[in-house]
């Protein structure tokens, strides 16, 4: 059966561009393959580790709205990227061997360096995001990966240093293929695409009234 993985960042409750862009396409993904789906707080820690205060109660509002939107633990495997040490111990061991060029090409990090104007991010976790995100794939032996096309400069990343690591020591990580998600542009309340970082959202968990507000 083929095996799916992804992640969400715990960076606030669930919103609806996360739902029309990921969450809606993983309830679907769980009937039809063998899932793992889990919630990033190791990633939320590469621009946010000045203010790690709210993580925790962040990743168990997370995990309500996934399963309020249909996410069934019968059928795919939920958990929090943190309790399993794995992760970090495969990106240590995958740091050791990436050149510092192969992560500095990646197109989002110069974006995000814009997008995220007012926080420090010149620090290696946020360099090293996509090699975490590797180590994320690669544990798992994932076969497909659900992206959108701008992510798939991070999946092929993720295959170059799976390559690699086969190269240099024995052959384990099979080279995970992208599934191509259609992920539509989704307005925040200022018009621009809605994210967390633009506070512009419009929340899951919101009452219909507060929305209309």
């Amino acid at each position: 059966m083929t095996r799916v993985l992804s992640g969400i960042q715990p960076t606030g409750r669930a919103h609806l561009g996360n739902y029309l862009g990921a969450i809606q396409n993983w309830v679907r993904l769980q009937h039809e393959h063998e899932c793992f789906f889990f919630i990033a707080d190791l990633h939320a820690l590469t621009t946010i580790y000045e203010n790690t205060q709210n993580i925790a109660d962040d990743s168990f509002n997370l995990a309500v709205d996934l399963l309020a939107a249909g996410l069934d633990p019968e059928k795919c495997m939920l958990f929090l990227q943190s309790h399993v040490p794995e992760h970090a111990e495969l990106h240590l061991i995958f740091s050791m061997f990436t050149p510092l060029g192969w992560l500095e090409r990646v197109p989002s990090y110069k974006d995000k360096m814009v997008e995220l104007q007012g926080t420090d991010l010149h620090t290696y976790g946020f360099l090293g995001y996509p090699l975490l995100q590797a180590a994320d794939i690669l544990l798992y032996k994932a076969d497909r990966v659900p992206v959108g096309k701008d992510q798939l400069p991070h999946l092929e990343l993720t295959r170059e240093i799976g390559r690699r690591f086969n190269h240099l020591y024995k052959n384990i990580f099979p080279e995970p293929e992208a599934l191509l998600t259609q992920a539509p542009f989704v307005p925040g309340t200022d018009g621009r695409k809605m994210s967390k970082s633009y506070h512009n959202t419009l929340p899951l968990s919101d009452s219909l009234e507060k929305n209309h507000q």
